[in-house]
């Protein structure tokens, strides 16, 4: 140790995040006490962020396999296969609680973050998804954080060049004090030409491409495994700063250099920067890395090894190359203006060495760091019952209910979101937001790609178990309801503290629920992200969020000329409901946007019904008898009507109906418009015409009245005083 240095003392342990047993383990790995640096790295990679230690041995329940997925969980990304020698690569993440302490470069940072897990494996990406929870609109700082995180989504993402076609959006008060960011990206690359992180080779070169390091970020991947208190914004120098234009450079120099036979391994520096990268890539390579932190380019002066090695700074890239291809890769990269650095090699054995001024400054064995990480069963509650829902409300004015509907925080449009993003740089974008799912051509051919985030975090809380199957099937069905068939889904698992007993309840429960939905609808998990500790005791005492189990789907639609769209195409058309009629309004937002009540059991998820229904659709569509195809989720039947009829710009005529039939959120139920007369045909769902196409009222109120409610809403709520 350094004369210099610090000694390691409890609150110095205390400080990093460890429990005092697992400080006992750090001691017991290393055979006598760590070093500051040495210290910081077993912090970073046992950390939630980095090791899943209170979720891995519940993530293994997920099925992740099918004859299609080429990789599943383990690597930057998940891959799936869609024909033709093609693959498609995605992952979701989060990036909360930096978003929370600085929203524009918190949900920055969370695009290029997930841009890099994407192209590190080869692909080029083509799409940009988010799913974003918010507090109350009038909590403190809502709107500051509602807009500097949809501005930082957008400034990224615009000025990489990758479109951001879609997402979702809602507002509760469990948010106010730990906003939920996740971001997905999607990308395309050959089947045979996918890269891996595993390092190999004894004696081959290890380098870092990219940005300078910097302080930014130091100890982020800690920070996102705690909660918030009243000091976060202390926080604020472990949140990174993004330079989009930078990762342009990197993408396309990664690209280029992938075309060649030069790469072994390669790895994005993302939560824990080069300690994360370089153990991951030693680890799955089974050999160790001896890094020369010398040689580690920074743009700031007298860093030291613990922050060389600990430090966050964005657009970063390891890899390792076959001899002798050094000097060829360098060039590409000095082509593209960023740093290429060789700082150290792959050794045998298993450790991590790090060297300084010609001094061993670290070694660390590797195991330890990795796969013999802390992995906890920690203690848990199944979430009890919650009673039926008793007396229910009055509900005589079914049109007035609408348009108070259409206006509400959770229904009103997001055009005001979305119209901040590029959405359509690449000319591929097919489907733009505001549909049941975004759609993507895969760049020429005739195939397209269908996105979708999903999650319904009140059905979660009210019922884990069931809520997790419903994430899964809303998802499954908005990518039916546009032509395509669902191949797989990344998962973003947004909880509370685990080491609360009912909080780590309900991420079982969501889990076993995924796992069900998954199983039954052939959808396999292929990659995904955990985020734990999102709540706040700077709200009144440990403020939780809703569990937030976040889906994102992706299914493939074989001729993107035939995608199918929710928008009524013209009048006098019929109208049909496919699926059971409704009228479940436990946790329904009619209940609680117009009578104030969260209460009763989520609608139950019959998995039989939902696959049946899905595949029924799915056949309407591939034999052209349906001319509009919309999903039935928030808000019910009526709600759905409207945003077909907004969308199309036709008003509808349909018979008369309860609060129940027109607001109930009964599950695996789909609205289609077909030719006037059209019968479909009979089977084992339940079909029926409810109405047809046709004037410019929907429930007897105006489209007029409708569409104005409806698109108003977000810019008035988020323009009131701040």
């Amino acid at each position: 140790m350094s004369p210099a240095e610090p000694a390691i003392t409890p609150q110095i342990v205390a400080d990093h995040g460890f429990t005092p047993e697992e400080y006992e383990r750090v001691l017991a790995a290393m055979g006598r006490e760590p070093n500051m640096l040495e210290l910081g790295i077993f912090s970073v990679m046992w950390s939630e962020h980095c090791s899943y230690k209170s979720s891995r041995m519940h993530l293994a329940k997920l099925p992740t396999q099918a004859p299609w997925v080429i990789c599943g969980p383990g690597e930057n990304a998940g891959v799936i296969d869609i024909g033709d020698g093609d693959a498609a690569i995605f992952k979701m993440e989060s990036h909360n609680h930096p978003s929370f302490i600085e929203p524009y470069q918190g949900a920055a940072t969370g695009v290029g973050g997930i841009l890099r897990d994407v192209f590190t494996m080869g692909a080029r990406p083509i799409a940009n998804m988010n799913a974003l929870r918010f507090g109350a609109i009038d909590a403190p700082r809502m709107r500051h954080l509602v807009k500097g995180v949809v501005a930082g989504i957008g400034g990224y993402g615009n000025c990489v060049g990758v479109p951001t076609v879609g997402g979702e959006t809602i507002f509760h008060p469990s948010y106010n004090g730990n906003i939920i960011v996740n971001a997905m990206t999607v990308g395309i690359a050959k089947a045979d030409k996918i890269f891996y992180s595993a390092a190999a080779g004894i004696g081959n070169p290890v380098i870092y491409v990219g940005s300078r390091t910097g302080r930014d970020g130091i100890h982020g991947a800690t920070m996102a495994s705690a909660e918030f208190d009243e000091n976060s914004d202390e926080k604020r120098p472990t949140v990174q700063v993004g330079d989009p234009f930078t990762e342009k450079l990197l993408i396309e120099a990664c690209l280029e250099l992938m075309a060649s036979d030069a790469i072994v391994a390669i790895q994005d520096m993302g939560a824990a920067g080069l300690t994360s990268s370089s153990v991951e890539m030693a680890s799955k390579g089974g050999v160790g890395l001896r890094l020369d932190l010398d040689r580690v380019p920074c743009r700031e002066a007298r860093m030291t090894p613990y922050e060389m090695m600990l430090s966050e700074s964005q657009e970063r890239m390891l890899m390792v190359l076959k001899p002798g291809r050094e000097d060829f890769a360098e060039a590409i990269f000095a082509k593209w203006g960023l740093d290429f650095a060789v700082i150290g090699e792959v050794v045998a054995g298993g450790d991590l060495t790090m060297t300084f001024h010609g001094e061993e400054v670290g070694r660390i064995p590797l195991e330890p760091l990795a796969d013999a990480a802390p992995k906890y069963d920690r203690p848990w509650v199944r979430t009890p019952p919650r009673a039926l829902l008793g007396d229910v409300p009055g509900g005589d004015d079914v049109g007035g209910d609408l348009l108070r509907l259409m206006g509400s925080a959770d229904l009103c449009s997001r055009a005001w979101i979305w119209e901040q993003y590029d959405h359509m740089v690449g000319a591929d974008t097919v489907q733009r937001p505001g549909g049941d799912a975004a759609v993507v051509r895969v760049h020429g051919t005739a195939k397209a790609l269908a996105l979708t985030t999903d999650c319904t975090p009140r059905y979660c809380f009210a019922d884990p178990v069931e809520g997790g199957k419903q994430a899964v099937a809303e998802s499954w069905r908005n990518l039916i309801s546009v032509g395509a068939r669902p191949l797989a889904i990344t998962n973003c698992l947004n909880f509370a503290s685990p080491q609360n007993p009912v909080v780590m309840g309900q991420l079982v429960g969501c889990i076993e629920g995924m796992a069900e939905a998954c199983r039954a609808l052939d959808y396999p998990v292929v990659s995904g992200n955990v985020s734990l500790y999102n709540e706040s005791r700077a709200t009144g005492g440990g403020a939780a969020i809703m569990p937030t189990p976040a889906i994102g789907g992706v299914g493939l639609i074989a001729d993107w000329t035939r995608v199918m769209t929710l928008g009524f195409k013209a009048e006098g058309e019929d109208i049909w409901l496919v699926g059971e009629d409704g009228g479940h309004l436990g946790q329904s937002l009619w209940l609680r946007e117009l009578h104030g009540r969260e209460e009763g059991t989520p609608p139950a998820v019959d998995l039989a019904a939902e696959r049946a229904a899905g595949d029924y659709v799915a056949g309407l569509i591939a034999d052209d008898l349906v001319t509009a195809v919309h999903d039935l989720s928030d808000g019910g039947l009526l709600v759905a009507l409207a945003e077909m009829a907004l969308a199309g710009g036709i008003g509808a005529e349909v018979e008369a109906m309860n609060a129940g039939a027109a607001f109930g959120e009964d599950q695996g139920r789909y609205l289609v418009t077909v030719a006037a007369g059209t019968e479909l045909p009979a089977g084992a769902v339940p079909v029926r015409r409810i109405g047809r196409t046709g004037g410019a009222l929907v429930a007897g109120i105006a489209l007029a009245a409708l569409r104005a409610a409806h698109r108003e809403a977000l810019p008035a709520m988020l323009h009131g005083a701040t």
